[in-house]
């Protein structure tokens, strides 16, 4: 009878062990990106699928690697709690890294970074009526500033804005459009690949980028730290970088002159 229950015992446990190992290699196979509407580097087309530079550079490298690709809507300032938690296992949406967090945390302090692979800056947009008083850093001092929650734009207008401005933070970069339309913010602060695709067009004709540099920034891949996924996709990242398919997709959204390969970033 003992012989018998330690039999049962053994398969039972192989059992286990098996199921176990099979949900361990499952939840390899996938590529959970945390993503938000960003045009042009991750949004919905007509259809309602996932498009975009980076939306088709995650899809390009799950090929090369053989994982399926997954995009997650997430909230841009619950990025770092969604990776941490697992919920995704990168944040590749136009990724800011050479950025602070509203708290002043440096964003490389908090993950693992990818080799960067754009080059991007923060805008100012404002109404048209209104660009003549926007133009220089300085101009910002005392304003009321719209920035998606969390962002890059969000630690450059804190800083700008000054002790008699305000900062209003909205769920999305295209919210940040919209409270300058309609007048509860005197501009918004977020990034120029975006707004160089909104301003000037469809509900936002009277919206302009005011000329106002505020340095220049890089895109890269957050990755939870320590995780081995991150070097899988650098490699991979060169692979078609030298293979011209980045290059390809970077000139279908007119991106080409803004690739740009750095193998130093984000490596200790």
């Amino acid at each position: 009878m003992k012989k018998f229950f330690y039999l049962g015992l053994a398969v039972i446990l192989l059992t286990g062990m098996v199921f176990s190992t099979s949900c361990q290699r499952k939840s390899a196979e996938k590529l959970i990106c945390g993503v938000t509407e960003y045009e042009p580097m991750n949004f919905r087309d007509a259809r309602g699928n996932w498009t975009g530079f980076d939306t088709e550079f995650a899809l390009l490298v799950g090929e090369k690697l053989g994982l399926e690709v997954e995009f997650q809507l997430i909230e841009w300032a619950n990025k770092f709690i969604e990776l941490d938690a697992k919920s995704i296992d990168a944040i590749w949406n136009g990724f800011t890294a050479t950025a602070n967090e509203p708290d002043g945390t440096p964003r490389i302090n908090l993950c693992d970074m990818s080799y960067s692979y754009m080059l991007n800056t923060q805008s100012v947009v404002v109404r048209e009526e209104r660009a003549g008083e926007f133009t220089s850093m300085e101009s910002l001092e005392g304003k009321t500033i719209a920035v998606e929650a969390g962002s890059a734009g969000e630690t450059k207008a804190a800083r700008l804005v000054g002790e008699t401005g305000n900062v209003i933070g909205a769920p999305a970069q295209i919210n940040t459009f919209m409270e300058v339309k309609a007048g509860a913010s005197d501009g918004a602060i977020i990034d120029f690949i975006l707004a160089q695709q909104i301003v000037g067009s469809g509900d936002f004709t009277d919206l302009v980028i005011a000329a106002i540099d505020l340095g220049d920034e890089v895109f890269a891949i957050g990755f939870r730290r320590g995780d081995p996924l991150r070097d899988r996709v650098n490699q991979a990242m060169l692979e078609l970088y030298e293979e011209g398919k980045l290059l390809e997709i970077a000139q279908k959204y007119e991106l080409d002159e803004r690739l740009v390969i750095d193998r130093t970033f984000g490596q200790f």
